[in-house]
């Protein structure tokens, strides 16, 4: 299984955990894997990619233009700036949710409206209110591991292998409130 995906979002949302979960599943899986992160000012909000590819042999962690399998994006606008990155037969996983990124917020630029329906007739997109869902698990900081729950569906990896990764990558404390957003995101 050669497997490329790109997580994308705005700083602060938790896509720095659901690469390190990721990773750590495939590696359980006995996969090369190979991670990076490349950030804007996501300190501020700014964008923030990470890369995780995995596969028998993998030898750069970085993914080309037309290369994704799979984009996770935490937000709707995350998901139209990195869409050359995506496969043709790749899927697009994304949260419906709008952050205004600061060009948007001065008033420099309107946010596009539209953006998933552009999307959808390009791509494959499957998008969900990641948010809404996440705080049914009880935390809005949960969208990254709900997210994480949609991107199983096109794994071929036991769902119990994915719990085992959550039990074993986040925190003791916030492991039962993230297996509910996993698995809300699964079952969605």
């Amino acid at each position: 299984m050669n497997k490329s995906i790109m997580i994308v979002g705005v700083g602060g949302q938790g896509s720095l955990l659901a690469s390190k979960l990721l990773g750590k599943l495939l590696m359980n899986e006995g996969l090369d894997v190979k991670v990076s992160e490349v950030h804007g000012m996501s300190q501020r909000g700014g964008s923030v990619v990470t890369y995780v590819r995995c596969g028998e042999k993998v030898y750069s962690p970085v993914i080309d233009k037309g290369g994704a399998d799979c984009i996770v994006s935490f937000e709707k606008l995350e998901a139209a700036r990195w869409v050359e990155y995506l496969k043709k037969d790749g899927v697009i996983i994304t949260n419906t949710q709008q952050i205004d990124p600061m060009p948007v917020i001065t008033g420099a630029a309107e946010y596009p409206e539209n953006i998933l329906d552009e999307l959808s007739e390009k791509v494959k997109v499957d998008a969900l209110d990641a948010l809404s869902l996440a705080t049914e698990a009880g935390s809005s900081k949960a969208v990254n591991i709900v997210l994480m729950g949609r991107l199983a569906k096109y794994f071929d990896i036991s769902y119990d292998k994915w719990i085992e990764a959550i039990e074993t990558t986040v925190a003791p404390k916030f492991v039962e409130l993230n297996k509910k957003a996993f698995e809300l995101g699964y079952n969605y």
